[in-house]
């Protein structure tokens, strides 16, 4: 069976509460897509957007949830107010995600794990020290 993207898509917000001291509005988002499997998140900002008259980059959706049996998602969405407030409120992650910070360079995980052991065995000031690798 091949999914359906042009079929009708109903959304519906509620609880919605202006929140000035995060300069955001904030909402749970009832979704329904009966002849769908699930909307992109994507899409659900464009429509948001729309809804609500600003910008698509402003618009945050996550914990979006598929109701058992399919044909509705719940999930939880914000819209600030501008991109400053939403680098200083938004979480770390979802920063990421919507692509307005890089991620940290990750090192690898059994050298985290040895320098992270070589420092267990100093105390204080010389624990910067541990994070060098040792010398041959």
């Amino acid at each position: 069976m091949q999914a359906d993207n042009s079929a009708p898509v109903t959304i519906r917000t509620r609880k919605f509460i202006t929140n000035r001291l995060l300069a955001r509005r904030q909402f749970i988002v009832d979704i329904l897509h009966p002849s769908r499997a699930n909307v992109s998140k994507a899409e659900l900002s464009e429509r948001l957007a729309a809804i609500y008259k600003t910008e698509k980059d402003r618009v945050v959706t996550f914990g979006l949830k598929t109701i058992f049996g399919g044909g509705r998602t719940t999930g939880f969405g914000l819209i600030y107010d501008d991109e400053a407030s939403q680098r200083k409120f938004e979480a770390k992650h979802r920063l990421i995600r919507s692509g307005l910070t890089q991620a940290p360079p990750k090192t690898n995980r059994k050298l985290r794990k040895e320098r992270k052991n070589r420092a267990k065995k100093l105390r204080g000031t010389k624990k910067s020290k541990a994070a060098e690798p040792p010398k041959k």
